[in-house]
């Protein structure tokens, strides 16, 4: 039993620690989305949609809630974040091609039509961004827009 008392101690000792380290937190500027907005050019209702499902792990400014505070919770979510932006970010959307916007649209349009965006567990934590059938086909119709101008652009040979 002693043992067990020991062990239990350790790792309450490791957690209290723990909360004095964390990972560097996603606070770009929230101006960096302006470029996306603008030539993407969302109905309002996309908008609100994109900055209740979207904007947290796919911009360089991240709404953090308390519990981001704790770790290994705090760990967790900057993997999210991160995994997230290397898919897509729409920070950096002025440094991409057309051809690229028009591939990052096409996967938005996959990953929302099969809902697979956004993830289960974001929407756990956040009830506003479960989307209902009106804001999945809101979004992929301005998607698909979206695409439709990018392929009357003409692409360098």
């Amino acid at each position: 039993m002693k043992i067990i008392k020991k062990i239990l101690i350790l790792l309450l000792i490791v957690l209290v620690v723990a909360q004095f380290f964390g990972p560097e937190k996603n606070q770009g500027d929230l101006a960096t989305i302006e470029a996306f907005m603008n030539e993407t050019n969302p109905p309002e209702n996309v908008k609100i949609i994109l900055k209740e499902t979207c904007f947290d792990c796919h911009s360089d400014f991240t709404r953090y809630p308390w519990y981001s505070k704790i770790t290994p919770v705090n760990y967790w979510m900057e993997d999210h974040v991160k995994h997230g932006k290397k898919h897509f970010n729409v920070s950096n959307w002025e440094g991409n091609s057309v051809k690229r916007k028009d591939h990052k649209f096409e996967e938005l349009i996959e990953m929302v039509e099969d809902k697979e965006m956004p993830l289960n567990s974001y929407i756990w934590m956040h009830k506003e961004a479960n989307l209902s059938d009106d804001d999945i086909k809101a979004v992929i119709d301005w998607a698909k827009g979206v695409r439709m101008k990018y392929s009357l652009v003409k692409q360098p040979e």
